[in-house]
């Protein structure tokens, strides 16, 4: 079976390993590792120059924006709340010309955590900028439940409630042109969001690669191959 690339983005940190304290663009391996047990080829996407992006997503069969940094207030139009970490600028400008090409290509889209939030901010959207309950502590990952929304594409994928790998103080306000709500927490927090019609656009707040169920990624690579 063809294997198709799946262009993941990576952070952009200064970083320790071995003899070497440099900058690094870095990765959790458990988000190649997915990809691949999803039978897809693994890309990385260390942010680089906006205007590449159209090109980067053209060698991509599928592409994954993945958790990180708070998104910068500025690009929703709101003040910085003082809960809110350092901005990642060069990843915000990247990810979001990515997420313009890959939309404006057809290209299948999946957005985890910040990769979620930063797909509603590119269509318009703003964000809760501190929610309390979602992160179990500091550098530890929590879990609860979320529960689809009957007639979405995530409920064709994942029908049940499931509980879900958790790590986030931000989440959706107010959605972005043409998305809709896929999935809740129990406390009404937006957990998915997607893009209706033919393309394949899907965001969950979640951390699949963090957990034990396949099909979200599995779901992406299995668009990409018939694209």
């Amino acid at each position: 079976m063809h294997r198709p690339l799946i262009g993941v983005t990576t952070y952009l940190n200064q970083a320790r390993w071995g003899v070497w304290d440099l900058p690094a663009a870095l990765l959790p391996a458990a988000y190649p590792r997915l990809v691949q047990a999803a039978g897809g080829l693994a890309a990385l996407l260390p942010p680089d120059e906006p205007a590449a992006a159209a090109e980067a997503v053209a060698r991509l069969d599928g592409l994954v924006v993945a958790g990180g940094a708070d998104v910068e207030p500025a690009r929703y139009g709101a003040e910085t709340d003082p809960r809110t970490g350092p901005p990642a600028r060069d990843r915000d400008s990247w990810e979001l010309a990515l997420i313009d090409a890959a939309l404006a290509a057809g290209t299948p889209l999946l957005g985890i955590c910040r990769g979620m939030q930063l797909l509603n901010v590119a269509l318009g959207g703003t964000l809760v900028q501190h929610l309390d309950g979602h992160t179990e502590a500091v550098g530890v990952m929590g879990r609860h439940p979320v529960t689809p929304v009957p007639g979405t594409r995530y409920a064709a994928l994942v029908p049940e409630r499931t509980e879900v790998p958790t790590y986030h103080h931000q989440c959706v306000d107010v959605l972005g042109k043409g998305l809709i709500a896929s999935a809740h927490a129990d406390d009404g927090t937006v957990e998915a969001v997607e893009l209706p019609g033919p393309g394949w656009v899907l965001g969950v707040q979640w951390h699949p690669e963090m957990g034990e169920d396949p099909r979200v990624m599995r779901a992406l690579v299995e668009q990409a191959v018939r694209r």
